[in-house]
């Protein structure tokens, strides 16, 4: 029987997995765990299941102690866990990649339609009582179809709203990634382009990559300023990889048009001013939020786990 720690309350099929294979589980609050739970709660344990929320360095590591095999993270990205310091105790890390996949295409989708529909802003207008007369000039939006999405990013998310956009909405698609995809292009249409150049072109820019020392305010005051006045933002992939600080400047200068935003730079802390301004979509880190795909991502983690305990190689390994 193994001993394993899981940081946060998910949902119960992972934690039901591990239980029917004879591991003793313990597990975290619903809200945050304080880094003196943490400490104590990895005590003696051959393995952590993480969530995004919780930062697993060296420390933590130490503090679990030699058995510890490895840390499964409840999410697709892994910028939480420092994988070269688990590498260095031999320690495994994995993730929860394809799952999410959908889900969060599907939220990119919807937010792009609240920040260019102004569904949000309309919301609170109408329940505040505000709606007195139809007019002509009432929350004028922005248009979508035949318009140009700029994919930052193109994954297997990045590619499903460019999927989803292109033939559901004959949107232009042009993308920008580390590594060209010719093969994309061709198949679906998409257009490739330099970052500076899709930022003055598109109409939209959604972005679908992964936090990296390079991402980290890959979109700063400079890139921004790139964009058209008319232009949106959508970020359902990282905080940190918009400089939110000169993303709220631009929004309170009106130099693009909007933002729709699901993930915060500091987390869930939100940078001064950004709750006030109108031209925004803020939602709390939800677009992996449907049930299914919760459901899937604890047992995907728990069988990682289960894997690796066993003596196997896991389902998701990270490096």
């Amino acid at each position: 029987m193994a001993k394993i720690f899981v940081t946060r309350q998910i949902p119960e099929i992972g934690i039901n997995l591990l239980k029917e294979k004879g591991h003793e589980v313990s597990i975290g609050p619903e809200g945050i765990i304080s880094k003196e739970e943490l400490l104590e709660g990895v005590k003696g344990v051959d393995a952590i299941l993480s969530v995004l929320t919780e930062k697993i360095d060296g420390e933590i590591m130490d503090a679990a102690g030699e058995q510890l095999k490895i840390v499964a993270n409840y999410a697709v990205g892994y910028n939480n866990i420092n994988v070269t310091e688990a590498t260095e105790r031999n320690i495994i890390a994995t993730n929860t990649p394809g799952v999410l996949t959908d889900t969060v295409a599907d939220h990119a989708v919807g937010l792009i339609f609240a920040v260019a529909q102004r569904i949000a802003e309309a919301d609170k207008y109408t329940r505040a009582g505000k709606y007195k007369v139809w007019g002509p000039k009432l929350f004028l939006g922005g248009e979508i179809t035949n318009k140009v999405l700029g994919i930052v990013g193109l994954g297997r998310i990045g590619s499903a709203v460019a999927s989803r956009m292109s033939k559901g909405f004959d949107m232009k698609i042009v993308y920008y990634d580390m590594n060209r995809n010719e093969e994309l292009e061709k198949e679906h249409n998409f257009e490739y382009r330099e970052l500076d150049d899709l930022l003055k072109e598109a109409d939209y820019i959604s972005l679908h990559t992964a936090l990296t020392d390079e991402t980290k305010h890959l979109i700063n005051a400079e890139k921004l300023g790139m964009m058209k006045k008319d232009a949106y933002l959508i970020n359902t992939s990282r905080g940190p990889i918009v400089d939110e600080a000169a993303l709220i400047e631009v929004l309170k200068e009106k130099k693009i048009a909007g933002a729709a935003l699901d993930v915060f730079e500091k987390e869930p802390e939100l940078m001064p001013g950004l709750v006030e301004l109108d031209n925004t979509v803020l939602t709390p880190h939800i677009a992996s939020g449907s049930q299914g795909t919760r459901d899937k991502m604890s047992e995907i983690a728990a069988n990682n786990i289960i894997a690796v305990l066993d003596g196997k190689e896991p389902l998701n390994p990270v490096k």
